[in-house]
């Protein structure tokens, strides 16, 4: 994971790579904003001799080989359908990112800098850009920088999705001896993401309460308080909760609970695409009783019944 400053755990903060891409409209050249988080990035490179392949999406520029691993490169430009301006503008590095373990090489016209912003200051993408045919569903997160800019967070790891790299394991086989009763509260930004998850825990036996982001997740823990009170942990089995999140991220929201005692003895589970070991050490300083990373059916199995199991003793 590439590293800059320490986050404290629990402060509602990221940080994030600006990278800059740049867009050829007849005479004038226009520069776009966006960022990636840097817990997702192992390092930052120049651009380095690639082999192209055969029978491939245009943005995909080839591969290369970084220590013994083999990384495709993308061409984010081409993926965002923007025309890229030619001469000096542009000083083209490659992020070298993580998704659920897979790597993979961003090209990017500029490596401005590191930002660290509140999650509460990054906003859902309610709106389809402008820039080329991107639209909200390739963005993640848009938030406002100086000089009233705006800077827009990449879902990156839909390109991993496009490509066919990876996709989610799930084949599972449900104990019907060990199932569930109760409810779990499912938090991420992702519908997609909480749609998968919720599925699982239903065929689990679990009934599913769903929250976009850490703040719906901390109402939703009011209204459950005030239907069960002190017996809610009998009834709320388990949290399953996503990191990233706009308003309030996974690690805010899980330390919030930690704190108040209504919410003692429910266990969380982390459920992330961020996989590196400072983000599992991460959730645990935050009272996480598991880290997971999307998405394997069996082992998020097993990892919500060994929870559940332990949580009973």
């Amino acid at each position: 994971m590439l590293k800059n400053g320490t986050l404290k755990t629990g402060s509602n903060e990221m940080e994030l790579v600006d990278f800059r891409i740049f867009k050829q409209s007849g005479d004038n050249v226009y520069e776009g904003i966006y960022g990636v988080n840097v817990a997702k990035v192992r390092e930052i490179i120049k651009m380095p001799n690639l082999t192209e392949l055969p029978g491939v999406p245009e943005y995909i520029e080839g591969i290369f080989d970084l220590r013994g691993v083999v990384i495709p490169v993308i061409n984010l430009a081409k993926w965002m359908q923007i025309k890229e301006p030619k001469g000096g503008v542009i000083k083209p590095r490659v992020i070298i990112a993580e998704f659920s373990g897979i790597l993979i090489g961003f090209i990017v016209h500029e490596a401005k800098r590191i930002r660290r912003i509140s999650w509460a200051d990054i906003e859902a993408a309610t709106f389809a850009s402008n820039a080329g045919t991107l639209d909200k569903g390739k963005i993640t997160g848009v938030t406002r920088i100086e000089n009233d800019e705006v800077l827009l967070i990449l879902d990156l790891e839909s390109v991993v999705e496009e490509l066919g790299i990876y996709s989610p394991k799930m084949e599972v086989e449900i104990d019907q001896s060990k199932l569930l009763s109760g409810l779990a509260l499912v938090l991420d930004d992702s519908s997609t993401a909480r749609k998968l998850v919720k599925d699982m825990l239903e065929k689990m036996g679990l009934k599913v309460v769903e929250a976009k982001d850490g703040v719906e997740g901390l109402a939703r823990m009011q209204d459950l308080y005030e239907m069960y009170g002190d017996k809610l942990s009998q009834f709320l089995r388990v949290i399953l909760s996503d990191i990233e999140m706009p308003q309030m991220d996974g690690y805010r929201f899980a330390s919030t609970l930690k704190n108040n005692p209504r919410y003692a003895g429910i266990p969380i589970i982390f459920n992330s695409s961020i996989s590196n070991d400072y983000s599992e050490a991460q959730s645990k300083e935050a009272g996480a009783a598991a880290y997971l990373t999307k998405f394997d059916a069996s082992l998020f199995y097993n990892e919500v019944l060994r929870v559940i199991e332990a949580n009973k003793k």
